[in-house]
């Protein structure tokens, strides 16, 4: 697989069946930054080395997902069965010998497109299938319960962030539906005079009074549909908003591993585009409320000119929101069922536009594959949507073709009222109006009611994963650290969510104030997962983690954290100004004094000193007055952020991995001294750095295989270190030069102190 399918930054829109992860890959902030990526629940392979992939499964599936795949496969979104349990990349055998062809014509495609063909069952998204189960067993009478539910949550969260606005939409929504009513009756008093006996003008004078009334009610009800507008202008946004930081705040809050777990990545993005989509929930809670208000009225009008009249209207709008209900079920499961593809999609446009990755794109060829990729995918969207449309298109005309022919039933029986004299011809008159307004809130309370129940699908999925982020917060002690002298670990035992294999097993190690301990050992040996633990963002499954006398259990987080500095393998490159990528936007009493210091340590002193404005200089190349650094150069601010930082415990996890030789010496010789008044954590591969720690200890497969100095672990013959030092510093058997002898680099002769 050449990229990982992962998740692009946040941006807002205003409609669910937009894309919010399309519009963000747009609107990146930085054109080096990287995409954040979606930790799978599979951990064959640590952390520290994971390979880059393309799926987008969340993981183990459940056990409830097939069932829901076959209910997909009956309402017509997936014509042909769905295997849900993970497949294998295809071997090297290639893609069938008869060879793809391109869904635009006849002509073969280049081995490359087929390539992207051949892995496209790779590309499968498997959705939570209790959540899709539930939202297929809704009938309409559990919708139509549910209404009253969703309007009042709406007006409650409009209610959180103004009181004052929705109770003013609320009274002027009570006081139209007055008006509306008034104006009804008042029409009915006009017909009876003008209809009624004597010339045309005592006819108008009797008139008139009801025509002043229709017209005033009709200003005022402009009037007041003017300031529902304008309140819900105003108010909507800030209710997507105030949603969107309830999502961000539960995310901050959860702790790390909850992206650990599988469905949260899937959860997360559903909770997102649920707090996009609240931007509707207050116009459509409105309008539906206005509909029934005008129903209510004009409903009043029309039980007084015929008891009759108005249960057969009911009766004939009843298919058409059912047609409703079910069609904007449709929707929804079709747009649950284009997550993924979305996702894919989004990442595949932010890999080949990312200038990061541009050379890549070029000097591997892959423009061909990865746009074959993206338009097979969007064809596969392209197929979900058309089923989609066309299922709710057929329901759609069923219910509106009966409901057109229940009207038809009460217009007929209306004027049987009339022409047999159970009805005068003035009420008759009035009756066409009421039936009118009638009918005209009633297709407003199906339509805005489908309306609101899409809406509030999307909005369950936001409360989900508020109540499943709010499941992972941290359950940890009060206890507030000072920084540690001695963090020690005893027994510790680690393994990822849904994994059955142990990240560590059994570790015993410890680290002093004032040292330096190096980890050390192959890919996948828990050198990362273990710094994490030392850290506290991940708590043991057995045994301890000791800062001091305390359990990490029972000690404050954030307090914690607050004494914790990292430098991880991939930092993040803030948008921001050099002095906030220095501090993150926690400086210290000596101000910029402090900064300096951190950035001559890290050798990034050069870097601000090349800065058009110094610290002030904003770092992301695409706003007005920002620079671009070299990769270097932003891991050496990484460096300084850490180095400013004043933690009791700083870990460094391969710091230099993009430092010149120069650069690289010069934060070695610098971390002793840095390393006075801390414990220090140096995870590495290159084992030449590693002769600055005062301990090293090496991995294997989550276990301590060996401990001892630098001297100690070199002079140990068959020990694992000496291997792998040998390995890296005794390269013979390499390619010889030219018309030359085989290479042989000799490490040197060095005091290891």
């Amino acid at each position: 697989m050449p990229g990982t399918c992962s998740k692009s930054p946040r941006s807002t829109r205003a409609r669910p069946e937009a894309n919010p992860l399309e519009r963000r890959a747009r609107t990146a902030p930085s054109s080096d930054a990287q995409p954040p990526v979606t930790t799978p629940s599979d951990r064959s392979t640590r952390p520290e080395e994971r390979p880059l992939e393309l799926s987008c499964r969340p993981g183990p599936v459940s056990p409830h997902v097939r069932a829901p795949l076959r209910s997909w496969r009956i309402c017509g979104l997936f014509p042909r069965p769905v295997d849900p349990r993970p497949t294998r990349p295809r071997g090297p055998g290639g893609p069938p010998a008869a060879g793809p062809r391109s869904a635009r014509g006849g002509e073969r495609l280049s081995t490359t497109t087929a390539s992207a063909e051949a892995a496209d069952e790779e590309l499968q998204w498997l959705a939570d299938g209790r959540r899709i189960a539930a939202i297929e067993a809704i009938s309409v009478s559990a919708m139509a319960r549910r209404l009253p539910a969703l309007v009042v949550r709406a007006f409650r969260l409009g209610w959180r962030i103004d009181r004052t606005s929705v109770a003013l939409l609320l009274t002027c929504q009570a006081v139209s539906a007055v008006l509306g009513a008034a104006g009804l009756f008042a029409t009915t008093g006009t017909i009876s005079a003008l209809f009624g006996p004597g010339q045309v003008g005592d006819k108008l004078t009797r008139a008139a009074p009801s025509i002043l009334v229709i017209a005033a009610a009709a200003g005022a009800r402009s009037l007041l549909g003017i300031t529902i507008r304008t309140i819900t202008i105003h108010l909507s946004p800030r209710i997507s908003r105030e949603a969107e930081a309830a999502v961000l705040r539960a995310t901050v809050a959860a702790e790390l591993t909850a992206y650990d777990h599988a469905g949260y990545n899937d959860e997360l993005e559903a909770a997102d585009r649920g707090a996009e989509v609240c931007v509707d929930i207050v116009g459509e809670a409105q309008n539906l409320l206005a509909s029934l208000a005008s129903l209510l009225g004009a409903a009043g009008v029309l039980t007084v000119l015929h008891p009759a009249l108005l249960p057969l209207l009911v009766l004939a709008a009843l298919p058409q929101g059912i047609a409703s209900v079910h069609a904007a079920r449709v929707q929804f499961l079709a747009n649950r069922a284009a997550v993924g593809d979305r996702r894919i999609m989004a990442n595949l446009r932010w890999y080949i536009h990312l200038k990061r990755n541009a050379d890549q794109v070029r000097s591997d060829t892959m423009g061909e594959f990865l746009l074959v990729k993206y338009d097979q995918v969007g064809r596969r969207l392209d197929a979900t949507s058309r089923r989609a449309a066309m299922q709710s298109a057929r329901v759609s005309v069923i219910g509106a073709a009966a409901s057109g022919l229940g009207t038809a039933v009460v217009w007929a029986a209306m004027l049987w009222l009339v022409s047999t004299g159970r009805m005068s011809l003035p009420r008759g008159g009035a009756a066409v109006f009421a039936l009118t307004a009638v009918s005209t809130s009633l297709r407003g309370i199906v339509g805005y009611g489908a309306d609101l129940f899409r809406t509030g699908m999307y909005l369950d999925d936001w409360s989900s994963f508020l109540d499943t982020a709010g499941g992972h917060r941290p359950k940890r002690g009060t206890g507030t650290p000072e920084a540690p002298r001695r963090i020690a670990v005893e027994n510790l035992d680690y393994a990822y969510p849904a994994s059955d294999r142990k990240a560590l097993d059994g570790v015993n190690l410890h680290v002093e104030r004032g040292e330096i301990l190096a980890l050390v050992g192959e890919n996948g040996s828990g050198k990362t997962t273990l710094s994490k633990l030392l850290a506290g963002l991940y708590l043991p499954d057995a045994g301890a983690v000791r800062w001091d006398a305390a359990d990490t259990r029972d000690l404050d987080p954030h307090a914690l954290w607050r004494q914790v500095a990292v430098v991880p393998q991939d930092y993040a490159r803030w948008p921001l100004t050099c002095r906030e990528n220095i501090t993150l936007g926690q400086p210290t009493a000596e101000g910029d004094a402090a900064v300096l210091r951190a950035a001559d340590a890290s050798g990034a002193a050069d870097v601000v000193a090349r800065l058009r404005r110094g610290l002030s200089t904003l770092l992301a190349v695409e706003w007005m007055g920002g620079e671009e650094l070299s990769g270097g150069q932003w891991q050496r601010l990484a460096i300084a952020r850490a180095f400013h930082r004043e933690a009791g415990l700083l870990v460094l996890d391969e710091p230099t991995a993009a430092l010149d030789p120069r650069a690289e010496h010069r934060i070695f010789q610098n971390l002793r001294a840095v390393a006075r008044e801390r414990a220090v954590v140096l995870v590495t591969h290159r084992l030449t750095n590693v002769a600055v720690a005062d301990r090293i200890v090496v991995l294997e497969d989550g276990k301590v295989l060996q401990e001892g100095t630098f001297a100690e672990l070199v002079a140990e013959e068959g020990g694992r270190f000496r291997e792998l030092w040998d390995l890296q510093n005794e390269r013979t058997g390499l390619p010889a030069q030219r018309g030359g002898a085989a290479v042989r680099c000799a490490a040197p002769e060095e005091d290891a102190s």
